[in-house]
């Protein structure tokens, strides 16, 4: 008889929660604005394994600039 295959599954904060059934863990380094602490229900909250301040600096890049970076490489 073979185990059941556990299921992740990733949703926004800010949306609704599918079901109350599983666990649910914040993987943020920030606290996300607006949101109190006891309307979100969490198991756990994981900062130390969330991306980087700078990684999420990045992520929020402007697409011109980053363009204008890899231009600059190439001479």
């Amino acid at each position: 008889m073979s185990k059941p295959t556990p299921t992740i599954e990733i949703a926004r904060v800010y949306d609704s929660p599918k079901s109350a059934k599983g666990y649910r863990v914040l993987v943020d380094r920030l606290w996300p604005r607006g949101v109190k602490k006891e309307d979100l229900n969490l198991d756990d909250w994981f900062k130390e394994i969330a991306p980087s301040d700078q990684l999420r600096k990045w992520f929020d890049h402007d697409d011109d600039e980053l363009f204008f970076a890899q231009d600059q490489g190439d001479q």
